[in-house]
């Protein structure tokens, strides 16, 4: 049984994916729009990320996806910490093998649950 949040959860999930999995020529005017900095594209997956057991015990997302799921964390994990600072920035974006290697597992993920990687970026409303 779908529980009332698990619709909410699996569209922050999709969203955070479809971003990371954008190019960096979408990410980049994405951020300055928003006015975030390029972290926040690993801080709305890990977020989103933290419920993704839960969804696929709800039946919401294929078990098969977790593991690039995990692989994604991992990754974005490994770039923090102050020595990585230069990994962080909106060149990165595009030079970085590892923002490179999260994008074609959040590809991957998209195209298994949405049939498609490519999906319109998420509008955001930032807090401040």
């Amino acid at each position: 049984m779908e529980s009332p949040d698990a619709s909410f959860h699996l569209r922050l999930l999709m969203e955070a994916l479809t971003v990371l999995a954008a190019d960096a020529q979408i990410q980049v005017p994405w951020l300055v729009k928003h006015a975030v900095m390029t972290d926040e594209i690993a801080l709305d997956f890990d977020h989103a990320c933290r419920m993704a057991e839960a969804l696929v015990a709800e039946g919401q997302i294929a078990r098969g996806v977790m593991a690039d799921l995990q692989e994604i964390d991992v990754i974005l994990s490994g770039m923090s910490g102050g020595e990585n600072a230069d990994r962080w920035t909106r060149d990165a974006l595009s030079t970085d093998e590892g923002w490179a290697l999260a994008r074609r597992l959040a590809r991957r993920v998209l195209v298994a649950e949405l049939g498609e990687w490519q999906q319109p970026l998420p509008e955001v409303s930032a807090i401040r």
